[in-house]
């Protein structure tokens, strides 16, 4: 008795992924094991740079903050201690957000906790 292979199955799940690769350049395109490996890869990449992703937003914050504490006379460090000390519980984010565009309320933050 011949073997049954499903092959309807088997060009779905190629087609699929070879669709996902669409505009990929040259044999990554369309060449079947070359997608798959370049697929795959790009998973893996997307999956380490969605970590990447918030440590550099993080970075950035916090180089906003200082360099708006500066203009105020403190350094970072020294505003973020000086936050935690005074109970303001208040995010990188959202200190970083008033520093860039509300600089009159990142200054009242800064006098009180002086």
């Amino acid at each position: 008795m011949p073997r049954s292979v499903n092959h309807v199955a088997s060009r779905a799940k190629r087609k699929r992924i070879l669709k996902l690769t669409r505009g990929y350049f040259g044999a990554r395109k369309n060449v079947w094991t070359v997608a798959k490996n370049t697929w795959e890869k790009g998973l893996t990449y997307a999956y380490r740079d969605r970590k990447n992703k918030k440590r550099n937003f993080r970075s950035l914050w916090i180089q906003r903050i200082n360099a708006a504490a500066r203009m105020e006379g403190m350094n970072y460090s020294q505003l973020m201690c000086a936050l935690h000390k005074a109970g303001i519980e208040i995010n990188r984010k959202v200190l970083a957000d008033l520093a860039m565009n509300n600089p009159e309320a990142f200054k009242a933050i800064v006098d009180k906790v002086k």
